[in-house]
């Protein structure tokens, strides 16, 4: 998906059994990142009253990570500016493709911009912005609809630990700059999704009367998006009597083909470049689920390497590789069943 992130190199069990909402076996993640420091690093750091640490944190961080700065005057200016920037751009990734990162304390944030420390995580079934796979979240505070506002406060966070080295106007300017630029990166990944370039006031229009009308009808995310590259010839009957009010549907797809003629696109061109950033498959909880448990009750991994070959690319069919291990495409690429929309996880997950 093009999203930064974490990766597991292995898990390893525990033999003891973990007490959550019931017990499950206890397991060691083994993972691997271009960082393990996250705000909450120097949170830590600044409350004990450490400012010295802090310094050298940063300076660790700047010549790991940002060695373009590090002989600059201003660099720690610099690199928060750069921070601000790379948090922003993932969260518009998340937001592009429908993530639900389920825990944004500022201890789950690196200083890279990563996704890290996966536990209650989800991609979006029908479409909700209040929805958080976190079920240790009542209110919602990470829900989907707030990951970019909460982007921004573990930001403000982040920059209070760095009062001795950065002015606070510095601080508060670069701040202000994060909507923006989210907004603007945002922006270009849903005209990709849409497969359109012109980004102005219609556009704008357009992507937010299709988030109403997905929301209104319980329209399923990531298939949505993955079939609008049929239009304007076609548009999936199966996935348009979904649709509680099909001539809402039919309003906002009007409108979205007077957008794509006003660009005068190759069709096939267009099509093509859609589905290379619209994902037919998506690691849907129930799936991940059904894998867990084939392989913790009965030690059958086999499920688990078909979502790995799927999600090798999650963009196409490869028929003679799904044949070879039994992938039936379109149980993958089905709806996520009714008894298992909206799954909710804890933290042990």
């Amino acid at each position: 998906l093009g999203i930064p992130t974490t990766r597991s190199l292995a898990v390893i069990g525990t033999g003891e059994l973990v007490h959550r909402e019931i017990p499950e076996p206890g397991a060691i993640l083994v993972r691997l990142s271009d960082s393990h420091v996250r705000f909450g690093s120097f949170q830590l750091l600044h409350f004990t009253n450490k400012p010295e640490k802090v310094t050298t944190l940063l300076n660790y961080i700047i010549e790991r990570h940002y060695p373009s700065i590090q002989n600059d005057s201003e660099k720690h200016k610099l690199v928060l500016r750069h921070v601000i920037k790379r948090t922003a751009k993932l969260i518009a990734l998340w937001q592009a493709n429908g993530f639900i990162h389920g825990v944004m304390n500022t201890d789950n944030m690196t200083i890279t911009g990563t996704t890290f420390d996966y536990g209650p995580f989800g991609f979006m079934d029908h479409f909700n912005p209040n929805f958080t796979p976190n079920h240790s979240d009542p209110n919602g505070r990470y829900a989907y609809g707030k990951q970019p506002e909460i982007g921004y406060w573990n930001l403000s966070k982040f920059s209070e630990t760095l009062g001795h080295l950065v002015d606070p106007q510095f601080i508060a300017e670069e701040l202000a700059n994060y909507q923006p630029i989210y907004n603007d990166y945002y922006r270009k990944l849903m005209g990709q999704k849409l497969g359109l370039e012109i980004l102005d006031s219609e556009f704008k229009e357009l992507v937010n009367k299709l988030f109403q009308l997905l929301y209104n009808n319980s329209i399923d995310y990531s298939i949505f998006f993955r079939h609008l590259s049929d239009l304007p010839s076609n548009f999936p009957k199966r996935l348009k009597q979904k649709f509680k009010d099909p001539q809402a549907l039919d309003s906002w797809i009007s409108m979205y083909v007077r957008l794509i003629e006003r660009e005068d696109p190759n069709l096939n061109t267009r099509t093509e470049k859609m589905n290379s950033i619209n994902p037919k498959f998506i690691l849907r909880n129930y799936l991940l689920q059904d894998a867990t448990d084939k392989a913790l009750k009965e030690s059958d991994f086999s499920e688990v390497e078909r979502l790995r070959i799927l999600l090798e690319d999650p963009y196409k069919d490869r028929p003679e590789l799904f044949s070879q291990y039994g992938i039936e495409p379109e149980y993958y690429a089905a709806e996520t069943p009714p008894s298992s929309i909206e799954m909710q996880l804890s933290c042990s997950a």
